[in-house]
C-alpha cells in the first residue's frame, strides 16, 4: 500500500471517528444565535444531538420559540422532547420538507391574522407568502394546541395523550367493549368557527400524516356544536389539510339550520333529525353515499356531494323518501313547526331588529295561514346547489290527498329555480315553476301554478249527510311578487288566478241551501240528499299588488245558477265576496236574496243582503195579515234563472282577452 493511500484512508477514519464521537452540543448555541437572528425572535434549546444520513435526524430538549411581535407574550413553542428528519433532497432544491415529527410534553401556539400574516413562518414574521415548509407525519406523546385564524374566524384548543391499546384492551374485556387497538393517541378539542362552539375527541394511531402526503391513518372522533352530533369512523389522510377522507358518519340534530356556519349550506329549520352515511373526499370533492335517516317523521335515502370550487362550492344531491309529511318541511316555505319537546325550532331569520321581531311574531300568528317565516337570500348567495327530490307518498295537512312529490332545484349565484315541482293531489297533477332572486336585498319571487283533473271529492270534506261531490277541477295561477317571506312576496304580488270546473256532481242540499230555498232544504232533509249535475263553473282574479278583484265568477248547476263578484287582501289575508243565487225551477218557502261572504282567510263569516231579504219577509207579513195561506206568494220562486254558456265562460276564465270589459260583466 502507498503511503497517500495510507494517509487517505487515515483522514477518512479520523472523519468518521470525528463524526461518531462529535459532540453537537457544541454547535447548539451557534445555532441558537443563528435561528434567533433570522426569524427575529428568542430561540433556545438545552441540548442538541444529530443522527447523520440522506435524511438526517435532529433531537433537541427544552426547546422554547418566542411569539411574533404582533402574536402576545407567551411563546409560540415550548417542547419537553422534539425529534424530525429533514429531506436534504428537498433543502436543495429550495423547499423544506419535514418527513417525520415527534413531540413529547409539546405546548404549541399557532396564529394567523385577517392580512395573512403567520406567526409560525420561520423567517421574516410579517411575510404573507404561503410557507415552505411541509410536514408529512407527525407524532405526539403529551401536549397541547392553540390555534387561531382570525381572518375565518376559528379557535382551536387540542389536548393530546397516548395511551398503551393493550391495556385498554384488558379493560374493555371485563366491561364486553370491544377496543380498537390501531388506536393509541386520544385528543380532546373544543373551539369555535365563524361564532358557533364545539367541542369533542378523536381517537388516532401513533403517527398522523399531516401534510401533502396521502398516507391514511385511522380515525375515530365526535363532535358536538350546539344540539348537533357528529360520529365518524375510518381513515383519513393529512390532518393538517385532509386530502383524502373514508369514514361512516352519523351525524344528529334539533335542526339543519345549526350546520350553516360549518357547511355554509342555506339549509331549513327543520325538526330534529338523524342521517347516517358513507363520506369519502377525493380531492375537491366530497361524497356522501348509502344516505339514509329522518328528518322528523320523514324518511330520506340516497346521495350527495359538495364540490369545493371557486367562486362558490357547488353541491349536489338525489333524495328518495317513502313518506314525505309535510309538516317537516314546513320551514323550507317558512311555516313554523314544533319540535319534540313543544317548542320551535330556531329559524333563520335573527330577531334582533324591529322588522325581523315583527316578522318573527306574525310568523308565530297562528289565525294567519301563509307563511310568514323570512328567508336569508345572503345564504343563497354563499352555494350552488343542483338537487333532485322524489316522494312516493306525502302526508299534507286538511286531509288532502297527496299521492306524489317530484321536485327538481337549481341554485346559480343566489338565483334558486324550482322546475319541476310536479304534486300528484287530489287524483290530478300540479305542475309548478318557481324562480327565487336572492341577487337582491328585497328576494323577487315568480311562481306559475298549472292545476289539472284535480278531483273535487277529494278537495271538500265529506259528510254522512251531505251527497258526495263529483268532477274535476282544475286551475292555474301566475303570480310576482318581492319580500323576505311568502306573506311579504303576496302582499305585494302581481299576476292572475283562474278556476275552472266541469263534468262535476255536486251536492243537492247544497244547492238548495245556495239558493235559499227552504222548501227545497227541508225535502231533502227528510227523504234524503243526492247529487246534481253541475254544468260548468269558474272564477277568475286579476291581482294588483296583493289586491285580488273578481273578472269572473259562475257556478252553474242544473237548478240553480249562481253569480258572484269580489275582492281579496293577501296583505291582511281578508277577502269579501257576494253571490247572488238565481234558482231555475219553481220553488216554495225561497227567500233568494244575495249572500255576502267576508272574513279572514282562517275564519270566514257571512250575512244575507238585508233590503232584498226585508222586502220579501215584510211581503210575507203584509199577506199573512190578511191570509195566512198568503204569506207563502212573496217566499215562492219563480225560477228567473238561465243557463250558463260553459263554453265561453270557460275560455274567459282561462284566458282572459286583455281590455276586454266583457269579461268583467256576468257571462
Amino acid at each position: 500500500m502507498s503511503k497517500r493511500r495510507k494517509v487517505w484512508i487515515g483522514v477518512a477514519v479520523m472523519l468518521v471517528a470525528l463524526v461518531l464521537l462529535f459532540d453537537w452540543d457544541w454547535l447548539r448555541h451557534p445555532l441558537e444565535r443563528v435561528v434567533s437572528r433570522k426569524t427575529q425572535r428568542e430561540f433556545r434549546i438545552s441540548h442538541l444531538g444529530v443522527k447523520l444520513g440522506l435524511t438526517p435526524t435532529i433531537r433537541m430538549k427544552d426547546v422554547h420559540f418566542a411569539n411574533a411581535a404582533w402574536a402576545g407574550g407567551e411563546p409560540m413553542a415550548k417542547v419537553g422532547r422534539l425529534e424530525f428528519s429533514l429531506s436534504l433532497r428537498d433543502a436543495f432544491e429550495g423547499r423544506i420538507l419535514i418527513p417525520r415529527v415527534a413531540l413529547t410534553d409539546a405546548d404549541l401556539r399557532f396564529e394567523r391574522l385577517a392580512d395573512g400574516r403567520k406567526n409560525w413562518i420561520l423567517s421574516d414574521p410579517s411575510d404573507t407568502a404561503p410557507s415552505k415548509l411541509r410536514i408529512s407525519s407527525l407524532s405526539v406523546t403529551r401536549g397541547k394546541l392553540s390555534y387561531v385564524d382570525r381572518g375565518l374566524p376559528f379557535t382551536l384548543d387540542v389536548a393530546v395523550e397516548t395511551f398503551d391499546p393493550k391495556v385498554a384492551a384488558e379493560v374493555s374485556s371485563a366491561t364486553a367493549a370491544p377496543v380498537n387497538t390501531a388506536y393509541t393517541t386520544r385528543y380532546v378539542f373544543e373551539g369555535n368557527y365563524r361564532e358557533a362552539t364545539f367541542s369533542g375527541d378523536a381517537l388516532t394511531g401513533d403517527v398522523l400524516s399531516f401534510q401533502e402526503s396521502g398516507v391514511n391513518f385511522p380515525l375515530q372522533g365526535r363532535l358536538k356544536a350546539s344540539t348537533t352530533r357528529l360520529e365518524v369512523e375510518g381513515t383519513v389522510a393529512d390532518a393538517a389539510k385532509i386530502s383524502a377522507i373514508d369514514v361512516r358518519l352519523k351525524i344528529a340534530g334539533q335542526t339543519l339550520a345549526n350546520l350553516y356556519p360549518f357547511l355554509l349550506l342555506p339549509l331549513p329549520a327543520s325538526p330534529p333529525y338523524e342521517l347516517q352515511g358513507h363520506l369519502t373526499q377525493s380531492g375537491a370533492r366530497y361524497g356522501l353515499d348509502e344516505l339514509r335517516g329522518k328528518i322528523g317523521s320523514t324518511d330520506v335515502s340516497g346521495s350527495g356531494a359538495y364540490l369545493q370550487r371557486s367562486p362558490r362550492p357547488l353541491l349536489q344531491a338525489t333524495l328518495h323518501s317513502k313518506l314525505l309529511k309535510v309538516a317537516d318541511l314546513g320551514p323550507l316555505i317558512g311555516i313554523e313547526t314544533k319540535n319534540s319537546a313543544g317548542e320551535p325550532p330556531p329559524t333563520q331569520s335573527e330577531t334582533r331588529t324591529r322588522p325581523a321581531a315583527k316578522a318573527k311574531e306574525q310568523a308565530m300568528n297562528r289565525e294567519r295561514v301563509l307563511p310568514a317565516g323570512s328567508f336569508e337570500g345572503s345564504r343563497l348567495k354563499a352555494i350552488d346547489a343542483d338537487a333532485r327530490l322524489e316522494a312516493d307518498r306525502v302526508e299534507a295537512p286538511d286531509s288532502i290527498t297527496v299521492e306524489q312529490v317530484r321536485v327538481g332545484l337549481k341554485l346559480d349565484d343566489g338565483l334558486l329555480h324550482l322546475d319541476p315541482f310536479d304534486v300528484r293531489i287530489a287524483g290530478g297533477q300540479m305542475a309548478s315553476k318557481i324562480t327565487l332572486d336572492a341577487r337582491q336585498p328585497l328576494l323577487n319571487v315568480s311562481t306559475e301554478i298549472d292545476a289539472r283533473r284535480l278531483q273535487l271529492g277529494q278537495l271538500l270534506p265529506q259528510s254522512p249527510t251531505i251527497a258526495k261531490s263529483q268532477g274535476l277541477v282544475g286551475g292555474s295561477l301566475q303570480l310576482r311578487g318581492s319580500g323576505n317571506s311568502i306573506a311579504d312576496m303576496a302582499a305585494k304580488s302581481d299576476g292572475r288566478i283562474a278556476l275552472v270546473m266541469s263534468k262535476a256532481y255536486i251536492s243537492n242540499l247544497v244547492d238548495a241551501a245556495a239558493g235559499l230555498n227552504g222548501g227545497k232544504v227541508l225535502k231533502l232533509l227528510v227523504g234524503g240528499d243526492k247529487d246534481i249535475p253541475l254544468r260548468c263553473g269558474a272564477a277568475a282574479f286579476d291581482v294588483t299588488s296583493g289586491q285580488g278583484r273578481s273578472t269572473v265568477f259562475v257556478i252553474d248547476t242544473e237548478q240553480t245558477r249562481i253569480d258572484g263578484n269580489g275582492r281579496f287582501d293577501l296583505a291582511d289575508e281578508r277577502f269579501d265576496m257576494t253571490i247572488s243565487p238565481q234558482p231555475k225551477e219553481v220553488g216554495i218557502l225561497s227567500l233568494r236574496t244575495p249572500v255576502r261572504l267576508f272574513g279572514s282567510f282562517r275564519h270566514a263569516d257571512f250575512e244575507l243582503q238585508k233590503k232584498d231579504l226585508a222586502l220579501r219577509a215584510g211581503g210575507a207579513i203584509a199577506l199573512g195579515l190578511i191570509a195566512p195561506i198568503a204569506a207563502l206568494l212573496p217566499l215562492i220562486e219563480t225560477g228567473p234563472g238561465s243557463d250558463a254558456d260553459c263554453g265561453k265562460l270557460l275560455a274567459s276564465a282561462r284566458k282572459p282577452k286583455a281590455g276586454d270589459a266583457a269579461t268583467k260583466a256576468k257571462p
